[in-house]
């Protein structure tokens, strides 16, 4: 089987020097990296809503729900009311995750900056970026609420449609509309259903998926994902809820990082400790992906190693 790794997203490395001249061109080009990983990725599972936390806040969110009352009143008779019930839902506060790399001088002496701080700064940022994924992928495979099938289908391909059929009746009962469907599947299964078909897989934030594929217009396969498990969620549903690390009032600590676009996602701030004779980088973020509704998901298990149904269908 023949696979295409495609790269989607142009490196803004590339228009800077071989070598990092100065820190803020080195901190600009970091943030931005993660700022275009971030952007495109946000574009393939359709997130349009992103919460910006400041401090001292807390994230709640409202619904609500009306029990329709009959509309066909005769004349001269009282309308009855139509009950509305709101109910308030408060969420986990949202923590700040602070990072810190060192790169000695003896190592910049023995491999030069293009390979000791590049790289390094390179390595550290896929890392950053691989936090935000696993906890992603945590929030994903333990919902407990998830909705999932009565029966279990035998096939990848019925297991991802029955997926993607659960979740838009359960918006559709909602009354609320589903644009796009993002579905999970493992890495494996992915590679033995297609057995000596191609597959061209493209690559965002440290995440393989393919467009149109199976019936769902989003595909993103993981290993992170178990063997024989479909996940499906539509994009409505997820939610990026984020901490702004150029904050002003983290300025006041006298803690400036450089941040850059108009969601800032990360900040970053390199300096030289000349005690250590080290190169410090510092990294600020706090992030997370979560559901609007946590049954807004389905989780379905497919071919014969299913252990069944984990649930009912609403």
């Amino acid at each position: 089987m023949a696979v295409t790794n495609v790269e989607s997203f142009t490196n803004p490395r590339d228009s800077l020097p071989n070598v990092y001249t100065n820190i803020t061109a080195r901190e600009l080009d970091f943030v931005t990296r993660f700022g275009l990983n971030w952007e495109a990725l946000r574009e393939v599972l359709g997130i349009m809503r992103p919460i910006r936390k400041a401090p001292g806040s807390r994230l709640i969110s409202y619904t609500s729900s009306v029990a329709l009352e009959d509309g066909d009143v005769g004349p001269g008779k009282v309308i009855p009311y139509s009950k509305a019930t709101i109910a308030q839902v408060s969420y986990a506060d949202l923590d700040l995750k602070k990072y810190a790399k060192a790169v000695p001088i003896e190592d910049v002496n023995k491999y030069g900056a293009a390979i000791a701080v590049q790289k390094s700064d390179e390595a550290f940022l896929n890392e950053l970026q691989g936090v935000v994924m696993d906890d992603f992928y945590d929030t994903l495979t333990t919902n407990s609420s998830a909705l999932a099938p009565t029966t279990t289908p035998e096939t990848l391909q019925m297991a991802v449609s029955l997926a993607i059929g659960l979740v838009r009746d359960k918006f559709k009962r909602m009354h609320r509309n589903v644009t796009n469907v993002v579905v999970f599947i493992n890495t494996m299964d992915l590679y033995t259903y297609l057995g000596a078909a191609e597959v061209s897989l493209q690559t965002l934030f440290g995440l393989d998926y393919v467009k149109n594929f199976l019936g769902a217009q989003t595909v993103i396969v993981s290993s992170e994902i178990e063997a024989g498990t479909v996940i499906a969620i539509p994009a409505d549903n997820l939610v990026l809820y984020y901490i702004d690390p150029g904050d002003s009032e983290f300025a006041q600590l006298g803690l400036n990082y450089t941040v850059e676009g108009e969601t800032n996602l990360i900040g970053f701030h390199a300096n030289g400790n000349y005690s250590t004779a080290v190169g410090e980088s510092f990294a600020l973020m706090g992030m997370t992906l979560w559901m609007e509704y946590a049954d807004g998901e389905a989780i379905v298990e497919f071919g014969e190693g299913a252990d069944g149904a984990t649930g009912a269908t609403t």
